[in-house]
C-alpha cells in the first residue's frame, strides 16, 4: 500500500516539478499522513511502522545538509524524507543514485548546451530545429516559464520521482 502512495507522489511531483519547479507540501503531507494511516490500519501491506520512521528521519539527515549549503531545494530534501517513510530506509540509496545520475545527465546536457556544443546538430537536423521552437516558443513553455516565477534549476524531485517509479515497478531496493 505504501508502495502505491509513493506512486502516486512521484507522479504528482514529476509534473510539478518539471512544469513549476515546486515541490508542494500540501501533496507531501497528504502523501505522508496517507502511508502513516496504511501502516496502522493494514501493517502487512507495507514497510512497517518503525522501519518507515527510520527512513523519514534517514533521508532527512542524508539531504539537509545539501540543502544548508544552497545546493538543494527544501522540497527535494521534504520529499525524499517522505519517501524514506513509504518505502523504508532500504530504498533511499537506491533512490539517491538513480535521482542523481538523471539530475547529472541534466546538468552535462545544461553546460554542454551552454558552451554551444548543440547549436550545429540543431542547424543542420530539421526535425532538431522543428523540436527546439516546439519546446521554447510553444504556449505550454511560456505557461511553464510564468509558474516558475523565476525559479531555476535542476528539477531533482522530479528525478527522485521517476526513481521511485523504477524502484516500485522493479523491485530494485527489495529484492
Amino acid at each position: 500500500m505504501s508502495a502505491s502512495i509513493a506512486v502516486i507522489l512521484g507522479l504528482q511531483v514529476i509534473y510539478t516539478d518539471l512544469y513549476a519547479r515546486r515541490v508542494p507540501n500540501r501533496g507531501l503531507l497528504a502523501a505522508a499522513m496517507a502511508g502513516i494511516l496504511a501502516m496502522l490500519v493494514l501493517p502487512s501491506a507495507s514497510t512497517g511502522l518503525a522501519d518507515a520512521m527510520a527512513g523519514l528521519l534517514l533521508g532527512l539527515v542524508l539531504l539537509l545538509p545539501f540543502h544548508l549549503i544552497g545546493w538543494m531545494g527544501a522540497g527535494d530534501v521534504k520529499l525524499f524524507s517522505v519517501l524514506g517513510l513509504l518505502l523504508g530506509g532500504s530504498a533511499l540509496l537506491p533512490l539517491w543514485i538513480i535521482a542523481s545520475l538523471l539530475a547529472g545527465v541534466h546538468a552535462t546536457t545544461w553546460i554542454a548546451a551552454k558552451n554551444g556544443v548543440f547549436p550545429d546538430f540543431i542547424a543542420n537536423y530539421p526535425p532538431a530545429i522543428r523540436a527546439y521552437r516546439f519546446v521554447n516558443e510553444s504556449e505550454l513553455s511560456r505557461k511553464m516559464k510564468a509558474s516558475r516565477k523565476g525559479r531555476r534549476g535542476i528539477p531533482y524531485a522530479a528525478y527522485l520521482g521517476a526513481a521511485t517509479l523504477l524502484i516500485v515497478f522493479t523491485g530494485v531496493s527489495h529484492g
